[in-house]
């Protein structure tokens, strides 16, 4: 070919890619750059899919127009300086469930634009150095969840104010990593299933925008006072299933936005009136699985936007009205598992319950006269136009006067009675006969004599008398079913 046929044919090879519409262009040029382990799509972006790949290494180039990436469940061991290269269009970068355990500082430079970065399930990751996102300026989520990371550097995020959620539960925190105090974007952490020991008062410093906080499923005892002062615009708390004894005296001052609070399975024996004094909009409040044992009275009144309350599986006995008068309106309310006592104290209860039919399943533990009932069957007595509480049953059982004859007696007397029925016109040696043949060989007998007439039938039905009265004290039973 010479060089002008040559110019020609690029010439008009230039002149119908500039022909081709802009979306079939992007998508001829995302195919033709895709990874030979990878495959990639172009619908609105260009999507590479490398994962499930086995591969052990990541892949030398990418497409230049890829907007997101996909290397979940390989085998990758190392990530490299500039391990993507330049990719100015990725938005999403995601490397889920791989063998990772070390990040060189600037491993994801070269990717200025991107938003969501991925390296959850990467159990050797135990070390991140300060300078691991640099140039990720644009990051707005970061998902380190399920390592195996015991802190994280206190200036990792440093140039990533744009950072709105940061997951980093199921790792060996013991406690609040101070990388995000002053990260003014922050809306979301999730530190749950980590090993934190207490809430310091500056671990959330300057979080003024956090409207989640997730600390369930640690190992929390402790709270210090003005620990969430700061988050003013907080949403959602979490702090479940935790060690928690006792609570500051105001331990939620300013949440005054709160709508769900989550206490729930911690060791707390008494709520106190104070405790949630600033929570006006709180919707659900979960207070189950604790220790509880008493609510102090105007522990609820400033929750006039309580719906939902969880008291179940505690220690409760009682549940005075006036505990309860101000959020009277709720919408559900749980009370199972606790200890109740069914007394006049729950009459207004039971009438609360049937008039509205919102709450179920409270069963009576005492007193006696209604243990196991539920308080919804409870008939409340009245004297005087007061209610009076069921009674306690008296359990000792009167002792009987007469005294049981044994079971030798019982035997002896049947013997005799069916003798005396069915072997009166039999002869005294016949009788006697019948009785050594019993003593010695009672199963042969039973057989033997089975067929011999009516001294036959009367030694079987002796025989089965006795073989009756040997399995039940009930002598009588024996004695209706022979007739005698």
């Amino acid at each position: 070919m010479s060089a002008v046929t040559a110019l020609t044919v690029s010439g008009l090879f230039l002149l119908l890619l500039l022909l081709l519409p802009q979306a079939a262009l992007a998508r001829w040029a995302c195919v033709r750059a895709c990874p030979s382990s990878c495959t990639c799509t172009q619908e609105r972006s260009c999507s590479v899919l490398c994962d499930r790949s086995a591969l052990a290494e990541l892949p030398k180039e990418f497409p230049c127009e890829a907007s997101s990436i996909n290397v979940d469940k390989n085998s990758l061991k190392f990530l490299s300086e500039r391990a993507f290269g330049t990719l100015p269009s990725l938005r999403s970068l995601s490397l889920d469930h791989n063998n990772i355990s070390f990040i060189t500082p600037g491993a994801f430079k070269g990717l200025p634009n991107l938003v969501d970065l991925t390296l959850a399930h990467n159990e050797y990751i135990s070390y991140l150095h300060t300078r691991t996102f640099q140039g990720l300026k644009k990051l707005v989520r970061v998902d380190m969840s399920d390592c195996n990371l015991f802190n994280i550097p206190d200036r990792i995020f440093l140039e990533q104010m744009a950072l709105r959620e940061v997951r980093c539960f199921q790792n060996h925190f013991r406690r609040i990593p101070g990388a995000f105090r002053d990260m003014v974007n922050l809306t979301h952490i999730y530190l749950e299933k980590n090993k934190i020991e207490a809430v310091a008062y500056n671990s959330l410093l300057g979080l003024s925008n956090l409207r989640y906080l997730n600390l369930e499923d640690n190992r929390i005892k402790v709270i210090h006072d003005q620990s969430f002062q700061d988050l003013q615009r907080l949403e959602n708390f979490n702090i479940n299933d935790n060690r928690l004894v006792v609570l500051p005296e105001d331990p939620f001052k300013g949440l005054t936005r709160l709508k769900m609070l989550n206490l729930g399975g911690n060791l707390l024996t008494n709520v106190t009136k104070t405790w949630f004094s600033d929570l006006v909009e709180l919707e659900v409040l979960y207070l189950d699985r604790n220790r509880l044992l008493s609510i102090e009275e105007g522990s609820f009144e400033n929750l006039t936007s309580l719906i939902t309350l969880h008291l179940n599986s505690n220690n409760l006995t009682a549940l005075p009205f006036p505990v309860f008068q101000p959020v009277y309106f709720l919408g559900r309310l749980f009370l199972f598992k606790n200890p109740w006592e069914c007394g006049c104290s729950l009459e207004w209860l039971k009438e609360w319950m049937e008039s509205y039919q919102l709450v179920r399943n409270i069963p009576c533990a005492s007193p006696s006269s209604v243990a196991g009932l539920d308080l919804g069957e409870v008939v409340f007595a009245r004297a005087n136009g007061s209610c009076v509480d069921p009674p306690e049953l008296n359990a000792t059982a009167t002792a009987s006067t007469a005294v049981p004859s044994t079971t030798e007696n019982r035997f002896n007397s049947l013997v005799s009675r069916l003798l005396q029925s069915e072997l009166q016109e039999e002869t005294g040696n016949l009788t006697e006969g019948f009785r050594n043949d019993t003593l010695l060989d009672p199963e042969g007998a039973l057989l033997s004599m089975a067929g011999q007439g009516r001294a036959g039938r009367a030694h079987v039905r002796l025989l089965v008398a006795g073989f009756l009265l040997s399995l039940s004290a009930c002598s009588e039973i024996s004695f209706r079913v022979f007739g005698t």
